[in-house]
């Protein structure tokens, strides 16, 4: 879950929106909206729909503290993180290594309902000095209240890889030891959790709960794919154990000269070859590296009159790695980085390239031979 809309930094931490956020933010406002509408009729539509307005912002700003917590505890323990994106379904925070302890797992996922709670509890204490109970901001803030101290509670829910699971996976490491082991049986309970409430969704739906049963299943659904994807993520772990991008990578840079014109370079050696990357060189060694990524962002009738030097990413530019990193690594840095390929340097010779079709393919034999 990937940000399209940056919104800036916090503590260092990049904060942004999915597309799928616009979607929500509407849904919550309007359901506010007649919500507020229907049990105070004498406010007007101006200051109801002013309400609204704030009231879902605040819950948004709610969600975002709650991620937060998340990311500066694993921050503090040393873990990197890259964004936290706000969408459909809340927020996610793009922490970028496991936990290297089941006390760290079990604070770090927990931090995060305590937050929502706490945030509640505010609410509901704010809302005695707010004014009339009838009034807008007591309106507020008991909505905000009682919606934060649910969000704490559905989040406890032991569904992998809500936090709840995520508790539940520290847990089960804690008493077995075994990091794979737990993320197992959490991922297994999770993808239950998740079908419970696809079942339970669809229930509701053809009962008359209309589009909340559809919710409800929609969030299964995305509990289920998540949960999965995480027993898979175990797998290829084990699947990635000793070995390094030396063994997958793809020997076939083939140097070119940088001054040769993008058309004549396509036309005689891109499509000839079928190769993907190609190594530029200078008077000093290394310039760097152009691939068909750099071509397809030039106008085509400029071809003839740009050279690879022009379009080249030079190497102090490009991340690299070593034979010798480890594939996990280099997989978790293209998809930090969401790059396809990444090129592979030893004393300023590129050795080769790894990309995520060669993982892909490394797999794909695995699966056949069935080791």
């Amino acid at each position: 879950m990937r940000s399209q809309i940056k919104l800036g930094r916090i503590f260092g931490i990049e904060i942004g929106l999915h597309y799928s956020w616009f979607f929500i933010a509407l849904l919550i406002v309007f359901s506010l909206f007649q919500k507020f509408h229907a049990e105070n009729q004498n406010w007007g539509n101006a200051i109801i729909l002013t309400l609204s307005i704030a009231t879902g912002l605040l819950f948004f700003v709610s969600l975002l503290l709650h991620e937060l917590s998340h990311s500066l505890f694993a921050k503090s323990r040393g873990l990197p993180v890259r964004e936290i994106t706000l969408f459909a379904l809340g927020g996610v925070s793009q922490i970028e290594k496991n936990p290297s302890s089941a006390k760290t797992e079990f604070w770090m996922a927990f931090v995060g309902p305590l937050s929502s709670a706490c945030i509640g509890l505010i609410c509901l204490g704010l809302r005695t000095v707010a004014g009339p109970v009838s009034g807008p901001a007591y309106v507020m803030l008991s909505w905000l209240g009682y919606i934060n101290l649910a969000l704490a509670g559905f989040n406890m829910v032991p569904g992998y890889p809500l936090d709840g699971g995520r508790v539940l996976r520290a847990a089960i490491w804690w008493k077995t030891g075994d990091a794979a082991r737990s993320t197992r049986m959490a991922a297994r309970v999770g993808q239950a959790v998740g079908a419970t409430f696809i079942a339970l969704g669809i229930v509701q739906f053809f009962g008359g709960a209309g589009f909340g049963g559809l919710w409800i299943a929609f969030i299964g659904w995305f509990l289920l794919q998540a949960a999965s994807e995480s027993y898979l993520q175990v797998d290829l772990a084990q699947a990635f154990e000793g070995v390094t991008v030396e063994h997958v990578m793809a020997r076939d840079c083939q140097i070119v000269d940088g001054h040769l014109n993008l058309q004549l370079f396509v036309d005689e050696t891109l499509l000839r070859t079928g190769n993907r990357c190609f190594v530029i060189l200078d008077n000093n060694g290394l310039a760097g590296l152009v691939t068909p990524q750099e071509i397809k962002r030039v106008d085509r009738a400029r071809w003839p009159y740009t050279t690879l030097f022009d379009i080249m990413r030079p190497l102090s530019e490009i991340r690299t790695v070593a034979p010798d990193t480890p594939l996990k690594t280099a997989l978790e840095i293209m998809g930090s980085q969401d790059l396809n390929q990444l090129p592979v340097v030893s004393d300023h010779h590129v050795d080769g390239v790894v990309s995520r079709a060669q993982v892909l393919n490394y797999l794909h034999t695995r699966a056949e031979l069935r080791v």
